[in-house]
């Protein structure tokens, strides 16, 4: 099946680039690190038709995060996409789409993902959350550095008090400097480092009937600038933060076992508890 940009996007491929071009030093000087999110991107549709696509996440197939920092779930590869969702991932991972993500956030050479490593549909439901972090910052697969996170949201009719608020936080964790309801059709993009510090930290309170559903995608680049890096951390997983004066007893409790233990373990054993830790 064929589908141009136009079909997918509200925008022809010039208009896209201009709305990059337009919106670049929006995203560079964001507070508290580069990042934007802007609505009805896509064309409505043609969106709505992948969210009837959304598969009901939670078998053995899929992963599975239960944890005091996360309760969450996520699909595997392209295993669960339907048609019209793979013409949509396979499209925001083309070059076209690539060149828009360099002119709006100045990363250039950037390189998608066709593994969805940690990405593709993602679904929290009531009760579950992902509590603040920096991602993981190395491909399992390939080694390339991650560079660009790029969120799309399909909950429609999503109230404020439902909560789900995509949250980036400033790097003392003491405040969260932007809070995001995941309304259908919105986009939430930020550049990945060890410094940018976001999250979903919040137990999600929507009806039991109804879950927050969205698609990840995923940005590289081979190599990255040293002030992006958290040294000797240069290859890590995800790494948790509390907030300050508001995390639980448990949450500190296990993340500073797992600091303790990855401190002790032999590095061969922590690569592959890594890769474990990203199935």
């Amino acid at each position: 099946m064929q589908i141009g940009e136009h079909q997918i996007l509200n925008k022809n491929y010039d208009e896209l680039l201009q709305f990059a071009k337009e919106n670049s030093d929006k995203y560079i000087n964001a507070d508290p690190f580069p990042s934007i999110y802007f609505d009805n991107f896509f064309n409505e549709k043609f969106l709505t038709d992948v969210l009837a696509e959304f598969p009901e996440l939670g078998d053995k197939s899929d992963i599975q995060y239960s944890n005091p920092n996360e309760i969450k779930l996520a699909s595997r590869g392209e295993q669960k996409f339907g048609p019209k969702t793979k013409v949509l991932m396979h499209f925001l991972n083309s070059e076209p789409f690539l060149n828009f993500l360099a002119e709006l956030s100045g990363i250039d050479k950037l390189l998608s993902d066709p593994y969805f490593e940690g990405g593709g549909c993602h679904q929290i439901k009531p009760g579950g959350m992902l509590k603040i972090h920096a991602d993981f910052n190395k491909h399992r697969i390939t080694g390339l550095d991650r560079r660009l996170n790029f969120l799309i949201y399909l909950n429609k009719d999503w109230k404020e008090e439902y909560g789900g608020h995509f949250e980036l936080w400033n790097t003392d964790m003491t405040e969260s400097r932007a809070k995001i309801l995941p309304l259908f059709n919105r986009v939430a993009m930020f550049s990945t480092t060890d410094f940018s510090y976001h999250g979903h930290p919040d137990p999600l309170t929507c009806p039991p009937d109804r879950s927050r559903k969205s698609l990840a995608l995923y940005y590289y680049t081979n190599g990255r600038p040293k002030e992006e890096v958290n040294m000797g951390l240069e290859d890590h997983t995800t790494l948790f933060k509390d907030r300050k004066g508001i995390e639980s007893p448990s949450m500190k409790m296990y993340n500073g076992l797992v600091t303790l233990a990855t401190d002790l373990m032999p590095p061969i054993l922590f690569r592959f508890l890594k890769n474990i830790r990203n199935k």
